[in-house]
C-alpha cells in the first residue's frame, strides 16, 4: 500500500521493510571516511538505533557519501525520522569534534541549517530478494570503482554478507579498524 506525501510528492511504503539509501555530505565535502567522520557516524547509528530499531544489512562509507541497506522492524516505515536523528546527532558531534561544516547559503542560513550534509537522501524500497541482493552487490563494487578513481577510501559491509574489514583500497592493505554499527 502506497501513500503520497501532499508535501513534496514522495512515495512511501506503509509498512516494514528493507530499504537502499544514498546520503552525501554537503558540497560533496570528503568527511566520512575521516576518523572524526567515522566516529561521529558511528555514535550517532548507535543513538538512533537505541531510540528507533532497525537492522543495518550492508553500509559503504565513501568519502563524500555513503550506501545502506536497512531492514525496518514489521509495521514501522518511518525511515525519514532516524535519518533526521542520524544527521542532527552526527553534525552535533562532528562540529563539537572539531570538524568545519560547509560555505552555509542564505537559504540554510535562513532556516538555521548548519552544511554538513545535503537536505535530502535517496531511498529505494527493495521488492524481493534479488532486488537485495543486486544493491548489496552495488555496495559490494561501488568503493572498487571509487578507488580505480583514484580515491583512497574505507568500507564495512554488514550482517548476511560476506565480512570485509576496512581497506584502504588506495594500499589495498587492512588499516586494522573495523567499522561496527551494531549496538
Amino acid at each position: 500500500m502506497e501513500e503520497r506525501s501532499t508535501l513534496a510528492n514522495y512515495l512511501r511504503s506503509r509498512h516494514g521493510a528493507t530499504y537502499f539509501f544514498t546520503l552525501v555530505t554537503a558540497n560533496r565535502r570528503p568527511i566520512l571516511t575521516t576518523r572524526l567522520g567515522r566516529r561521529c557516524l558511528r555514535e550517532a547509528f548507535s543513538v538512533a538505533r537505541h531510540s528507533r530499531p532497525f537492522e543495518v544489512l550492508a553500509i559503504v562509507l565513501l568519502p563524500d557519501h555513503l550506501h545502506t541497506i536497512w531492514e525496518l522492524p514489521l509495521g514501522d516505515a518511518d525511515y525519514s525520522t532516524r535519518w533526521r536523528h542520524i544527521k542532527s546527532e552526527f553534525t552535533r558531534r562532528w562540529i563539537s569534534g572539531g570538524g568545519r561544516e560547509a560555505e552555509t547559503s542564505n537559504s540554510r542560513q535562513i532556516r538555521g541549517e548548519r552544511a554538513v550534509w545535503q537536505r535530502r537522501f535517496y531511498e529505494h524500497t527493495c521488492r524481493s530478494s534479488e532486488d537485495v541482493k543486486r544493491l548489496a552487490d552495488y555496495i559490494h563494487v561501488n568503493p572498487l570503482i571509487r578507488s580505480s578513481m583514484g580515491w583512497s577510501l574505507k568500507f564495512a559491509i554488514g550482517r548476511g554478507l560476506p565480512s570485509i574489514d576496512l581497506f584502504d583500497l588506495g594500499n589495498i592493505r587492512p588499516t586494522g579498524e573495523a567499522l561496527s554499527l551494531r549496538s
